[in-house]
């Protein structure tokens, strides 16, 4: 956030930033769903729902898991959120006491970390020392150590992209099911795979907690709009935790979500797009001395080793901005222990920024 704040700071003194920083879609919405927010508000009153959703959306959330991934999935289960940040909280609240002990992925996305301590639960980050994504074998480990309560992980995952393949995925919730560990699998960067089909742990285990997002795929990041879809006993704790803090999502974001699941055609062209920028970066980024330190399978992000070339990676990022016009994450808030030698490049822009970008960062390095 502090490169991006001097990323709109330069901005504002007209200054040509490219940013590749933030991890947002630039397309808006669907049609479908900005006209349907139209006609709502056309209509005149918005109010509450339910805590947990309005029926129309939950029952539309249960198809598309029938549609996508062949399973099923009652509506019953699915509880509408204010984007998948308040999921993470209502999760965290439901499943887990002050003093429990979560297992995170590091590198990995800061606000676990930084929600979890707030609520006061004991953090364990497990350094995936050079594994794309979390194996059944890191979890047994940090189990043995000492007795684990759950765990958080992401496929597709930020900042690496990595995606957990089926087999493992099976294999990884299956330990944790043998464990009696609780299992809260962050599928919001689902459809965008690239190489394999989105699987999701629900098919591993009906009883994981699975949470969702109608920002990435859906592009759909200030409509605040997320879902979970949660074993049976949890439905009532998270539906009465929900009413208390957040009463419902915003009927005007439930509403118009409802017709991103028409809107596939329009999306898989933004995706079309995010494909191209990918096979551009996975060439040009090592090019220029930004090794790749995983897969770019899925999201819109390469997580690139810069040790080469800074052992500060926040120092080398001020630099690039300031000097190139170029903004990048550096891997700091990912990876306490060894962010400094990491950064993130978000692809989620035009194809022409990333030209842009990739031009003016090969300048100025040389």
């Amino acid at each position: 956030m502090d490169i991006l704040a001097e990323a709109n700071r330069l901005r504002a003194a007209g200054r040509p930033v490219v940013s590749m920083a933030v991890g947002q879609p630039s397309d808006p919405a669907p049609l479908a769903v900005g006209a349907a927010a139209t006609k709502t508000l056309g209509g005149g009153r918005i109010g509450y729902t339910d805590a947990l959703g309005l029926a129309a959306l939950r029952r539309a959330i249960a198809i598309h898991y029938g549609d996508h991934y062949g399973i099923d999935v009652s509506p019953k289960r699915i509880a509408v959120t204010t984007g998948s940040s308040a999921a993470f909280n209502l999760a965290f609240l439901a499943m887990f006491d002050v003093g429990d002990r979560v297992a995170i992925a590091t590198p990995g996305y800061p606000a676990y970390r930084n929600i979890m301590a707030a609520l006061g639960l004991e953090v364990v980050e497990i350094e995936l020392d050079g594994a794309a994504y979390l194996h059944a074998d890191h979890l047994r480990l940090a189990h043995a150590a000492k007795p684990l309560k759950g765990v958080l992980f992401a496929s597709p995952a930020n900042p690496t992209g990595a995606v957990i393949p089926a087999q493992d995925l099976r294999e990884l919730v299956s330990v944790a099911r043998e464990m009696e560990v609780a299992v809260i699998s962050d599928e919001i960067y689902h459809r965008l795979s690239y190489g394999a089909p989105d699987v999701t742990a629900l098919s591993c285990d009906p009883d994981v907690t699975v949470i969702n997002s109608f920002s990435k795929y859906y592009c759909m990041t200030g409509w605040r709009i997320g879902w979970m879809v949660l074993p049976e006993s949890l439905v009532r704790p998270v539906e009465r935790i929900a009413q208390s803090l957040y009463i419902s999502a915003p009927e005007l974001s439930q509403v118009a979500a409802i017709e991103a699941f028409g809107a596939t055609p329009e999306l898989e062209a933004v995706k079309a797009r995010y494909a191209w920028n990918r096979e551009l970066l996975q060439h040009r980024l090592p090019e220029l001395g930004f090794a790749l330190a995983a897969p770019m399978d899925g999201a819109f992000y390469a997580f690139c080793d810069v040790s080469n070339l800074t052992d500060d990676s926040m120092a080398f990022a001020r630099r690039m901005l300031g000097e190139a016009h170029v903004a990048a994450t550096p891997g700091r808030d990912f990876d306490p222990l060894a962010g400094h030698r990491y950064m993130r490049f978000s692809y989620a822009g035009s194809h022409e920024d990333i030209e842009t970008a990739l031009a003016r960062i090969a300048n100025w390095l040389r």
